[in-house]
């Protein structure tokens, strides 16, 4: 081959990591074939994520005519899962199946229990608006059924994203976790915008029937989608009857539990995330109300705003991956200056009410985005990168657990202060300089400043390397024997 032939080649090879985002994740063990197809379990996550914060909220409310507090209810409940990653993770961590496979049987149940919610969905929501022949129900049927569901759907989506997380980190090598981490939360971002412009342009037309089409293909989309990430990806280690016979049983959970959040360094990291999430998340469902009703900002102007928090993730993602794939930060300290960008963000958004600047409250947004995604991806990458072999899927679960139960709270929290703090502005309670409907959203997002400001302290002390090494582990203990 000559030179010049060499060049041709080298430069060819290259584009792929230059034009496609985290293709450099690859690696020997984990090639990006088989990277990208492990990660399309984060695009039905994130399918499912639209389908029912997105698309389902507005149909039920306005199409179906559900009660905005009942439609609230449901949405949540999937959030009622989050706690039980931490016990997904570390049952993965020790199962042992007559296959030889740990994480794969949890996706797989996973995505079982994700399919059964949405076939079931469609219509328990048409009884629960008492629509066609579904109105002879009762209503309660309705309401149980729909609970049911939106259960269901809650504990696949936990379910297959701890245990697939877990997958990933298995088959990637400690030098690429950085760069697979950025690259499943893009796929999942992808799914989720993907998947709302997809909804949005089927449900343009609104029928009962269409409601049905598009929630069951949802569900057909799951299996399809989840099965192609699953296939050929973890090795099958089988053992024979007799070795597993002589094989201690899995440690209890609580025992685990308690061997893992023993040390500082770890509840001092588990405070970080819970403060930090609190601290990204509770703005998530005032930024439109209040660019509309403080800033006089349009519908069509507000929905950009979504997509500006999408960018500065993507940004954030992006950064946290490159700085940390090339060694220039640890894991801790690039979570604390995301938490750091968190603070400049309120502020600029904060002061936008009173100088009525739309360009400092979209700059706000987007340094919200670029600091949520920088925060988010240094806290799961160091703790990655701080769990012990045999503790990756229980370390995984914990962040997931108090990584979703702290956004749903702090989602909860922040639309309810905004309400207490907002009427109390109005009936004077504050002065009549504060009779205001930005006084209400302002209490929220200086709460977040103050979030964040205690998130950046905690971090502190975890930047300076007082963390555990995965050899300061102890070795877990089993219970008992199996018999």
């Amino acid at each position: 081959m000559s030179s010049l032939s060499r060049q041709l080649v080298a430069r060819w090879a290259s584009l792929g990591p230059r034009f496609l985002p985290f293709a450099d994740a690859a690696s020997p063990e984990l090639p990006l074939p088989r990277l990208l197809r492990l990660s399309l379990f984060q695009v039905a996550v994130g399918m499912a994520l639209a389908l029912l914060v997105g698309a389902l909220n507005r149909v039920m409310i306005v199409e179906l005519g559900v009660p905005a507090g009942l439609v609230a209810v449901m949405v949540s409940l999937p959030v009622l899962w989050a706690p039980a990653r931490a016990l997904i993770g570390f049952r993965s961590d020790h199962h042992r199946s007559a296959l030889g496979w740990r994480r794969v049987p949890f996706m797989w149940m996973g995505t079982l229990l994700q399919f059964g919610g949405l076939a079931l969905m469609p219509f328990t929501l048409l009884v629960l608006a008492g629509k066609g022949d579904s109105a002879q129900w009762p209503t309660w049927v309705g309401q149980a059924g729909a609970g049911v569901a939106f259960l269901l759907v809650g504990a696949g989506l936990h379910t297959t994203q701890t245990a697939g997380l877990a997958l990933a980190t298995d088959l990637a090598p400690r030098a690429s976790h950085p760069k697979v981490v950025g690259l499943m939360y893009v796929m999942l971002l992808a799914g989720t915008m993907g998947s709302a412009f997809v909804f949005g342009w089927f449900l343009s037309d609104f029928t009962p029937g269409r409601l049905v089409q598009v929630i069951q293909a949802c569900a057909l989309a799951t299996i399809v989608l989840n099965t192609v990430a699953m296939w050929k990806q973890e090795p099958r280690r089988p053992t024979s009857r007799a070795v597993r016979a002589s094989t201690p049983a899995e440690p209890e959970f609580l025992l685990a539990w308690r061997a893992y959040v023993r040390h500082e360094a770890v509840r001092r990291r588990l405070a970080a995330v819970a403060l930090g999430t609190m601290g990204f998340a509770m703005q998530d469902v005032l930024l439109e109300p209040y660019g509309g009703q403080v800033l006089g900002m349009t519908v069509g102007q507000t929905t950009w705003l979504t997509a500006l928090m999408a960018l500065g993730g993507l940004l954030g993602f992006g950064t946290a991956s490159r700085v940390l794939g090339r060694g220039a930060a640890d894991a801790a300290s690039l979570s604390l200056t995301g938490a750091a960008l968190g603070l400049p963000a309120f502020v600029a958004i904060v002061v936008a009410a009173s100088t009525q600047s739309t360009w400092l409250f979209a700059t706000g947004v987007v340094l919200v985005g670029l600091g949520g995604g920088i925060f988010a991806h240094g806290t799961l990458t160091m703790t990655m990168r701080l769990a012990a072999p045999d503790q990756v899927g229980l370390a995984l679960g914990a962040w997931g657990a108090v990584q979703a139960t702290s956004a749903g709270l702090a989602v909860a929290v922040g639309g309810i202060g905004r309400d207490v703090m907002g009427a109390l502005a109005a009936q004077g309670y504050f002065g009549p300089a504060l009779a205001t409907p930005a006084t209400g959203y302002a209490a929220v997002y200086i709460v977040e400043f103050a979030l964040l400001l205690a998130t950046v302290v905690a971090l502190r002390t975890l930047s300076s390397g007082d963390c555990l090494a995965p050899a300061a582990w102890p070795a877990l203990q089993p219970s008992k024997a199996v018999e």
